[in-house]
């Protein structure tokens, strides 16, 4: 086991790693860990799922986006890979780089990735196939799936910069995404990790058997893991939908 800095330990001394948490308990001590830690930088807060599905089926695969009512706290760089109108469109409607294939072409080049999201008009995907091998293994390929591959530039766009996280399971069924930053107030910070629990629970795909959710973990950049309780946050989230 590798051994743990002395902020580590200190955020440590409030979490009982034995039991769950509700949501609003999780989020409190996630706050009081991080000032135990007395951390210099505003830490992200992470949710990581896992999930009982097998990636390697197609049936079983979970992608998707979610707007998270409170964003993330950071300024996000839009990319929007279009031509003619559609380009803009995409400057009118405040995206901070667009282009065609002269970005297309700078990325193969230079591998430039200065930029959080990637969007893209439909007619230009052929062209953009090309970015695979730079923008995937990043998770920034445009994909209709996401919502990152699109003609409705301008709400695309505006969910992007309001806080729009793609989501993806990986190899082991596992997914990981960021749902804010420990300085928002526990409200925002609530309704942001319910939010993405809400959109990977309803991007269950047809081939997922059994218990769907096997662990929801909430932590910050450099904290311990805190476990949520299931059953307690499904039913939140259906009292919500109510």
């Amino acid at each position: 086991m590798a051994k743990r800095g002395k902020k580590y330990l200190k955020a440590l001394e409030s979490i009982d790693r034995k039991r769950t948490y509700t949501v609003e308990e999780a989020v409190d001590l996630i706050k009081e860990a991080s000032q135990k830690a007395a951390r210099n930088f505003d830490e992200t807060v992470e949710l990581a799922m896992r999930l009982n599905v097998d990636p390697k089926y197609a049936d079983q695969m979970v992608r998707g986006s979610v707007v998270l009512p409170s964003g993330l706290g950071k300024p996000i760089k839009v990319l929007v890979l279009a031509e003619g109108e559609d380009a803009k469109k995409a400057e009118e409607a405040g995206a901070d780089y667009v282009g065609g294939e002269n970005l297309i072409n700078r990325i193969l080049k230079e591998e430039w990735i200065d930029y959080d999201v990637v969007i893209a008009v439909p007619e230009i995907m052929s062209k953009v196939a090309k970015l695979g091998r730079i923008l995937g293994p990043r998770g920034l390929m445009p994909n209709p799936k996401t919502g990152t591959v699109t003609k409705n530039l301008e709400q695309a766009i505006k969910d992007a910069k309001k806080g729009r996280v793609e989501f993806k399971v990986d190899k082991a069924g596992n997914i990981h995404m960021p749902v804010g930053k420990v300085s928002f107030d526990k409200e925002a910070l609530t309704q942001n990790i319910l939010s993405a629990i809400d959109a990977v629970v309803r991007a269950k795909p047809p081939g997922a058997k059994g218990q769907y959710v096997k662990s929801i973990t909430l932590s910050t950049t450099m904290g311990p893991g805190i476990k949520v309780d299931i059953p307690e946050t499904m039913k939140k989230l259906q009292d919500l939908a109510a």
